[in-house]
């Protein structure tokens, strides 16, 4: 009998080695696909029993091409690319990385934030014009007098909490998930109509799901605050990003701090790559030293577990309490 078969399927900038190379010990034959064509990836993981998922999309139609498959491994704590009923009704195992870049995330999320807040571009570009501080225009805001808002209250949202609270003068969220008795007393919980309408920035942290897919719609964006600051690390999707350059064409909003996009990398003439109240980075969140392995090596850890005990270390989709079959 051959070795069991992994692939690494579209792990965009991600060196895959260090997985790799786990999985190679473990007894695995491992292969990589750099790309989200379905037919590249049916050609490479024919027989495979397990993918280790970048971005491609993962659907009932790749999966009719992937017989063998039996476990999906996102390379990520998000699993929208997984179709997650269809992996349940054929009996498969879905695992994420809840842990890999926590910190990084929330740490970025925090930064941009503050950047917008102290207004650190237009202050850079004022000096870079040959200006001071008698030409910096609208003055920022006192960190200490503003209320962060999180819409979602997960382990990124509730890292971002704790950094955030000695700054700001308020921290409130909205989570209907959340567990009422684990919430912490120094952050207000709140119905999402009252936090969006109390926050002075509005920082995203839900899963993209059918319910939250263009959550800050044109309705949304206009119950903020007049002069808010709307901060997205979490998916593109859950912004309407029309409904956005409005507002901040408009004035409403006072600016954006956007981490990921509905497309990505965005095009040349996308006016979320040029509006100029938008800061932008690369959906580079995630990105450090320590999380660039973690990417690579918890994913494929979860299917070495799988493979040895029959369960993933942290599983999302498990057709054992799901009554699902194959």
């Amino acid at each position: 009998m051959g070795q069991p078969v992994v692939v690494f399927i579209d792990p965009e900038e991600l060196d895959v080695e260090p997985g790799a190379r786990l999985l190679r010990d473990a007894g695995f034959e491992v292969r990589v696909v750099g790309s989200r064509d379905p037919g590249e990836i049916a050609a490479a993981a024919h027989d495979a029993e397990a993918l280790i998922v970048g971005y491609a999309p993962v659907d009932a139609a790749l999966l009719d091409r992937l017989p063998a498959v039996r476990m999906l491994a996102t390379m990520s704590a998000g699993y929208d690319m997984v179709d997650t009923a269809e992996a349940r009704r054929r009996g498969l195992w879905v695992s994420n990385l809840p842990h890999a870049a926590t910190e990084d995330v929330a740490v970025h999320a925090l930064a941009a934030t503050l950047s917008l807040v102290r207004h650190l571009p237009r202050a850079d570009a004022t000096v870079r014009g040959g200006g001071w501080n008698t030409e910096f225009g609208e003055l920022p805001c006192r960190a200490s007098e503003l209320t962060l808002g999180l819409v979602g209250f997960g382990r990124i949202a509730r890292a971002l909490a704790r950094m955030a609270g000695p700054v700001f003068g308020r921290v409130a969220a909205f989570d209907p998930h959340a567990d009422p008795a684990g919430w912490p007393p120094e952050v207000d919980r709140l119905g999402l109509d009252e936090l969006v309408g109390a926050s002075d920035v509005l920082s995203l942290h839900t899963p993209l799901t059918p319910q939250t897919h263009g959550l800050a719609d044109g309705d949304l964006l206009a119950r903020m605050r007049p002069g808010s600051f709307l901060v997205n690390v979490s998916r593109g999707e859950l912004v309407d990003a029309d409904a956005l350059v409005r507002a901040l064409d408009s004035g409403h909003l006072a600016g954006a701090a956007l981490d990921v996009f509905p497309v990505e990398p965005p095009p040349a003439d996308d006016p979320l790559r040029t509006h100029p109240r938008i800061r932008l980075s690369p959906h580079s969140a995630f990105l450090t030293d320590a999380s660039q392995r973690a990417y690579v090596c918890a994913p494929a850890e979860n299917v070495i577990a799988w493979h040895r005990t029959g369960r993933p270390l942290t599983p999302v989709v498990d057709p054992t309490l799901e009554g699902a079959v194959s």
